[in-house]
């Protein structure tokens, strides 16, 4: 039956229908049979273009795996059978140079992506090292070069390198001035352009690579916006970081270039294994660690990770690399600015300080993420409108308390590559390592961490581009020397302590700059929550073999405190926060009730037969339903199978598209699947009684669209294995039926809603304190501006007004101060989170 043949027989008896996958199957199946009326490759072409074109409804949704596997399947069947149709029976040698071009893509494709990814690293370390650098002071040879390039094989400086003035207030001045100036530029354009590229994305990127679609995020203009205003913010001194939007600009760029090849633009699930390779590669650039970024996409990004992606992850982070390595940015062959080298050993006495060192990281993780998230939700109420501001705000607040500190005023890697350093051999920093400055130097670094702790949890999520992991590694490194040096006065004091008596008398004892080192990996594995791939970061930035152990130790105690509140980094909280529906596999649930307990008991259903064509369009105008269970009636509610929302939607659109009639409102609509053998249209069929559409006994045949084998469960199955359900295998909806019947449905959304409340009830808690907090601190605030407004009103004469501000565009489920808990699957008015028309 051909896509506008009108069709006389009976409707079809019931049966069950084959799954989406069967379907595609059967279709491949007909087609080479040779049964398709008219030649193959104008069905072949229709059933490809069907399922793209059903894929564009599928706005705001969780991708299908079962259906873009049997996709891909399908392509590659097709392909084939064209191609021995074209050569007289024969496999030609067109199909075998195609399959093997086909086989070679995925690498072909992690090659380009790998060596874009390497290019922008390296840009994004010149521009970034150059503008915090400009803020101090401008080479007289060459504008363009930074302190480093300027002042070539010189240490603390040369006289090439000239501060703006020799007046030290105007320096501040001017610092603070440029330090505003970058913070504004920044939160601008990405404001202006591309609101996706405010933040880490990490959140984000593991609900994607996951199976959620989120359009605009992973886009062109993101990834620009992001490139170009992530120097300006890591420039202006805000206590944020670039390895985590690295992750973000990498998987832009994979999603970009991937999206030019037909086999990942029409796949997404194919596509999703690309993502992870680009994660891989992102955080590889960002520490100079391949292998550290392949196991961090394993550890942290990825539910699934087949061998394949992790074959494809390894070679992108390769090639990513590897480009980075021959740009050399630094100049130095060091791909990380803090990047160092250690060949002393360490004793078995410094365990104490190590375990020290990591219940530090433990803590800090903790009071981090729980006073972070206090302040994501005061911003969220409150200073949604002001973003622009804030973060200039911010960035001016930042300069103002971080320039009398030695260790706060240069940029954070910079401030790490010096605590990092032993201090034979090497230059020091301002006294660093005179021990006659021994305990100024304590004071300054346990401000600096204070500081540094105060601003990180006040800066992460300001709308720039800001990660999470540089300043949680500069606030461990500061601490980490701290412990360093006060061991190394210890030992100078009590050199022939029995405690001591490891050391040789003809060497140094205390290396404070391992101390700072594990103090970094501590405070990265404490607001991450990962451990295998930190060790191997922290041993790929040093080479030495020597201090795996004592990053495994210092991990470990980290590992073990941060579990005692809680599991899950800042990047799975801000999931929950932010409301996206992901099951996270980190925690085990032990609820002891039925999935019943958690089911949707009132579900619209569809009947096979009996619905009109206008009641079918009512349901569709109702965003609430995302799809509907066919029953054989409404009494007995025998399940038949399911359709969704995009595929009905499509169908009705479709039917009306190639119909030049109107059809009747009116009409009878037949959703009861066909026998399994029997030969599926391409379209909605239309069966009539005469050649008039617009009659009400026109007769539509929906069947093809009603998956007949959806996922159905029994009551009584326990809600944990429901949820394994939904994690292994990835449906939108889980049905329940009891003897048949339809008893209910259940979402992702079902079941976190009840997680969340089984755990607010495990852990009651009264909100009111912390909501009336909020409500001062922004009367403060007020005050506060409407004084300073005020000042400058008077000050210049009523020209100048402080005030006003235009509404911020804010993604779905973030806005009015409540967190919406999403399917991953309704339809929205506004651009949404979504990766793609797909």
């Amino acid at each position: 039956m051909s896509s506008r043949t009108t069709s006389f027989s009976v409707n079809p008896q019931l049966s069950r229908r084959p799954s989406v996958s069967s379907r595609l199957s059967i279709a491949v199946s007909t087609v080479e049979r040779g049964e398709g009326p008219g030649s193959d490759a104008p069905r072949e072409q229709q059933i490809e273009e069907e399922i793209a074109e059903i894929k564009r409804y599928e706005d705001f949704t969780t991708i299908d795996w079962v259906q873009d596997a049997a996709q891909e399947r399908l392509r590659r069947k097709t392909r084939r059978r064209r191609n021995v149709r074209f050569d007289n029976g024969k496999v030609s040698w067109r199909y075998k140079l195609w399959e093997s071009y086909d086989a070679a893509q995925g690498w072909i494709v992690v090659t380009l992506i790998g060596a874009a990814i390497g290019l922008n690293a390296a840009f994004l370390n010149i521009v970034t090292e150059w503008l915090s650098d400009i803020k101090m002071g401008y080479c007289t040879t060459a504008f363009y070069l930074n302190e480093n390039f300027c002042c070539w094989g010189e240490d603390n400086g040369c006289a090439h390198w000239h501060r703006w003035t020799g007046f030290e207030p105007a320096n501040y001045a001017l610092y603070i001035m440029f330090a505003t100036i970058f913070a504004f530029t920044s939160a601008i354009l990405v404001k202006s352009f591309a609101p996706y590229a405010a933040g880490s994305g990490i959140s984000e990127i593991k609900c994607i690579i996951a199976g959620f679609v989120m359009k605009g995020f992973l886009g062109f203009w993101t990834l620009l916006i992001k490139s170009v205003a992530l120097p300006l913010a890591i420039a202006s001194g805000l206590s944020v970081g670039k390895e985590g939007p690295s992750v973000h600009y990498a998987v832009c760029t994979g999603n970009v270039i991937s999206r030019m090849f037909a086999k990942y633009k029409r796949n997404a699930s194919k596509t999703r294994e690309i993502l992870s390779a680009c994660a891989a590669a992102g955080v590889g650039v960002a520490f100079g660690s391949p292998i550290g970024g392949v196991l961090f996409s394993l550890e942290e990004m990825s539910n699934y990770f087949p061998l394949k992606t992790m074959w494809r992850s390894y070679f992108c982070a390769l090639v990513a690399t590897a480009v980075l390595a021959a740009m050399n940015p630094f100049r130095t062959g060091q791909l990380v600015m803090f990047q160092v080298k250690y060949d002393r050993s360490w004793h078995f006495f410094e365990t104490v300080p190590y375990i020290f060192i990591g219940i530090f990281g433990g803590l800090y993780g903790a009071f981090v993420i729980k006073w972070n998230l206090r302040a994501q939700a005061f911003r969220k109420k409150y200073l949604t409108k002001w973003a622009v501001l804030e973060a200039t705000l911010l960035a001016a607040g930042t300069a103002i308390i971080c320039y009398p500190n030695v260790f706060l005023r240069i940029d954070m890697s910079e401030s790490m590559e010096i605590l990092f350093l032993e201090c034979e051999g090497t230059e020091d920093y301002q006294g660093l390592c005179d021990n006659d400055k021994r305990w100024a130097n304590i004071m300054s670094l346990t401000l600096a961490t204070i500081i540094r702790i105060f601003l990180v949890i006040i800066s992460y999520g300001c709308k720039v581009p800001a990660g999470i992991f540089v300043p949680s590694m500069a606030v461990g490194a500061s601490f980490g020397r701290t412990v360093g040096i006060i061991m190394q006065a210890i030992y100078h004091a009590h050199p022939d302590s029995a405690f001591f008596a490891a050391c040789q008398p003809d060497e140094p004892c205390i290396t404070p700059g391992t101390y700072a080192f594990l103090g970094a990996a501590a405070a990265l594995s404490g607001i991450m929550h990962i451990t295998v791939s930190v060790v191997v970061i922290m041993f790929e930035l040093t080479g030495a073999l020597t201090y795996i152990l004592p990053t495994m130790i210092v991990v470990g105690v980290t590992k073990a405190v941060s579990d005692l509140f809680g599991k899950g980094g800042i990047a799975d909280r801000m999931i929950w926060f932010s409301g996206f529906p992901f099951l996270d596999n980190k925690e085990d649930h032990n609820f002891g009730v039925p999935v019943s307990a958690v089911m949707t008991n009132d579900v619209v259903a569809i009947p096979i037969h009996g619905m009109t064509l206008q009641s079918i369009e009512d349901l569709l105008k109702q965003p609430k339903y995302q799809g509907f269970p066919i029953v054989e009636d409404l009494t007995t509610k025998v399940l038949v199978g399911y359709i969704g929302r995009t595929e009905l939607r499509y169908a009705v659109d479709r039917l009306r598209r190639e119909r030049a009639i109107a059809i009747s409102p009116e009409a009878k609509c037949n959703f009861s699947p066909p026998a399994l053998s029997a030969v599926t249209p391409i379209t909605p069929t239309v069966t009539i009684s005469n050649a008039d559409y617009s009659l009400p006994s026109t007769s539509i045949d929906f069947s093809r669209y009603v998956d007949a084998t959806p996922v159905t469960v029994h009551p009584r199955l326990p809600l944990e294995t429901v949820m394994e359900l939904f994690r292994k295998i990835g449906p939108r909806v889980i049905l329940i039926e009891h003897h048949g019947r339809l008893s209910g449905l259940v979402t992702v959304k079902d079941c976190l809603k009840y997680q969340f409340k089984a755990e607010a009830a495990e852990n009651p808690r009264d909100d009111r304190e912390i909501a009336e907090g909020y409500e001062k601190l922004w009367g403060v605030m007020n005050r506060v501006a409407s004084w300073i407004s005020g000042k400058v009103a008077s000050v210049s004469g009523g020209h100048i007004r402080l005030g006003g501000g235009a509404d911020e565009r804010t993604p779905l489920g973030r806005g009015n101060g409540n967190t919406q808990i999403m399917d991953g699957d309704e339809d929205v008015l506004d651009d949404g989170v979504e990766l793609e028309n797909r």
